[in-house]
């Protein structure tokens, strides 16, 4: 919005030519939204407090979460897609379909986290949606945003499959892309959303992945940096690296608030958005495997529950003291900061192996 008014002046204005780089608008969509985030956090809080719009917490968790957080104020996730939108909206190029791509898929997941945190405050358990009906409208939302990716971008690697650490492994999903991509989005929502259970661990670890994918966004959208580095050229792909500064702003404005003890948790109306934002912009940059890596603590945190439900199912018997796997280790006698840092520390390595596939092919 912004940057396509001030583009317009440049004939009459040349010093502002200096918003057509993207590093220069990547740096200002991420302060943009973390200033956003800071401002609004607080009355934001305050509000939520006053209404008693809080979470409940689970009663088959560690005994400490029942005692510390109940009465903590849900739905922070509202900011961070105020931050994330607003930012976007004003920096973003958005004659880029891209843009409106990302913006589709986190609205409309935002939103169905939204109603199912209000769902959860109104019935006064943690239950919410029903898994079922929850599940089903991730699929059909995710199939809506995937159709009109393909029927208005000109994305022409749109039905590839790439594979790190290979220079010429390629698989032609044809038609098959569609559910392929079904799945990246919406398990990417949950996996993030299962892992969002403990002050600030989920924060970080969109962090990363954004941040790395903002680098990846930017050099497979630049045909010489793609061309060094063997990885397939997207044309228009580096405005992605503006959605992905949001993202990283808004979640590092949240986290001010986040930390441990958190003032506000962030529940599924940013799980949600955040984590099918992630998968949209993996599919985008056709580095679907490369997320997997660099997310690879969201993708520990679904097997964990995966198996723990097979496990269960199928013996009687549970692998984890409780599932995801970071309550499993509170309930080994770990302190909940342990987790969360050891976790960032993980989430660290992973966004470093992930950023090495991009040289290592």
């Amino acid at each position: 919005m912004l940057f396509n008014l001030l583009i317009s002046l440049v004939e009459d204005y040349s010093f502002l030519n200096v918003f057509r780089y993207l590093t220069f608008r990547t740096g200002l969509s991420l302060v943009t939204s973390m200033s956003i985030v800071l401002i609004i956090g607080g009355p934001f809080i305050k509000y939520f407090s006053k209404k008693n719009i809080s979470d409940p917490i689970r009663d088959d968790g560690p005994a400490e979460h029942i005692i510390k957080k109940v009465g903590t104020p849900t739905m922070g996730g509202l900011l961070i897609l105020i931050g994330i939108l607003s930012s976007t909206l004003l920096w973003s190029d958005l004659n880029n379909i891209f843009i409106w791509f990302l913006i589709i898929v986190s609205s409309s997941f935002g939103i169905l986290g939204a109603i199912d945190d209000f769902l959860k405050i109104k019935s006064e358990n943690s239950s919410g949606m029903s898994p079922s009906k929850k599940f089903l409208l991730q699929i059909i939302l995710a199939l809506i945003a995937i159709l009109f990716l393909n029927q208005f971008s000109s994305h022409e690697h749109l039905e590839n499959l790439y594979f790190p650490f290979f220079k010429n492994l390629i698989l032609n999903l044809g038609i098959f892309f569609i559910p392929f991509y079904i799945f990246i989005i919406v398990g990417s929502s949950n996996a993030v959303n299962l892992t969002d259970g403990l002050d600030g661990l989920a924060t970080v670890p969109v962090i990363l992945v954004a941040t790395s994918f903002a680098f990846i966004c930017y050099v497979a959208g630049n045909i010489i940096f793609s061309d060094y580095l063997q990885i397939p050229y997207i044309k228009n792909l580096g405005e992605i690296s503006i959605f992905c500064g949001s993202i990283v702003g808004a979640c590092l404005g949240f986290l001010w608030f986040n930390a441990p003890p958190a003032k506000i948790f962030m529940g599924d109306t940013g799980s949600l958005s955040l984590g099918s934002s992630l998968g949209a912009i993996g599919i985008l940059s056709k580095h679907e495997i490369v997320l997997g890596i660099i997310g690879g603590l969201f993708v520990l945190e679904t097997a964990s529950v995966i198996i723990q439900v097979i496990s269960f199912k199928l013996t009687g018997k549970r692998v984890f003291r409780m599932a995801p796997i970071h309550h499993h280790f509170e309930k080994k006698g770990w302190a909940e900061s342990t987790v969360v840092i050891r976790f960032w520390i993980i989430s660290i390595i992973l966004a470093l192996i992930g950023l090495a596939t991009l040289k290592l092919r």
